[in-house]
């Protein structure tokens, strides 16, 4: 009877919430979680996620940072107020450090840039400080690596509006698009 109770409390510890848009993505994500022992739960949206935590308390949480035309920034702000003490793990395809450093800020555990799998995830799970001991990468940021964290930035503070981006980049809205589906991250 106390390993069953044991069970179903390391269980509760392991709730994890998803918020994602992309429908097939998700259902693949919970799929993989659910065959390592957590209970899933999935939102698309902010407002699915204010829903969710009016019933549920996530120990974990997989963010990702381009919901449809709005940010994922704004879950991860929501979760952290709920509880301190979540795993969130920010995951996108859209990556920049100008959106790291936010995240990080607003309660994120860890970023990863996709494509990421579980693995990847559950180790940021289990990362809960930062490492002194990473690698220093002595190499300057490129130019094509300055070009892309401007357009990121300008592209989330124009609420991933293209039309909007472009104008306040200075540049064609169709240059844009280019731009966007030569870093595209499938």
């Amino acid at each position: 009877m106390v390993e069953g109770v044991s069970r179903a409390h390391s269980l509760a510890h392991k709730l994890l919430l998803i918020v994602e848009d992309d429908e097939a993505f998700a259902r693949t994500l919970k799929r993989s979680f659910e065959r390592r022992g957590y209970r899933v739960l999935h939102a698309a949206s902010h407002e699915q996620v204010l829903e969710l935590l009016q019933t549920e308390s996530p120990s974990h949480a997989v963010v990702d940072l381009k919901l449809g035309g709005a940010s994922g920034l704004s879950c991860v702000q929501t979760l952290h107020a709920h509880d301190e003490e979540m795993n969130i793990v920010v995951l996108t395809g859209f990556a920049s450090i100008a959106t790291a450093v936010e995240a990080i800020k607003l309660g994120a555990r860890h970023y990863l840039a996709k494509p990421s799998n579980t693995d990847d995830i559950e180790k940021a799970f289990g990362k809960s400080e930062g490492d002194t001991d990473v690698e220093l990468d002595g190499r300057p940021t490129s130019i094509k690596t300055l070009e892309w964290e401007r357009i990121h930035q300008t592209l989330a503070d124009a609420d991933f509006n293209i039309s909007e981006a472009a104008r306040r980049l200075g540049i064609h809205r169709r240059t844009l698009a280019r731009k966007l589906l030569k870093r595209q991250v499938k």
